[in-house]
């Protein structure tokens, strides 16, 4: 089995983090936009998982776990406004979103 080169992992983390930012920035509706930096947070994940193995270092193991006690709290805090907004408005469009300011 050979091994996938540096490059080309680097290449797939960024253009993961590259999709996730596109998401982020076209979407209006909060679920994909929360989807969307999943993705950003796992392209994240991958390039140090890449970077540590390339290095022999286990640092980049250590920091996607890091990540993923991130994204964790953020998919828990993050799916809670987004039920408070659901609950104030009725709708998960992120414009709307301003309106809780209001309230």
């Amino acid at each position: 089995m050979t091994p996938i080169p540096f490059e080309q992992i680097l290449l797939l983390g960024t253009v993961l983090f590259v999709v996730g930012l596109a998401g982020v920035l076209a979407r209006r509706n909060l679920i994909l936009i929360l989807l969307s930096i999943e993705i950003m947070l796992n392209a994240a994940g991958l390039i140090f998982i890449a970077g540590g193995s390339k290095f022999h270092e286990p640092d980049g193991q250590v920091m996607f776990l890091f990540i993923l006690a991130v994204a964790a709290a953020e998919v828990t805090i993050g799916l809670a406004l987004i039920l408070a907004q659901n609950h104030a408005s009725r709708t998960l469009d992120a414009d709307a979103a301003d309106q809780l300011r209001d309230r």
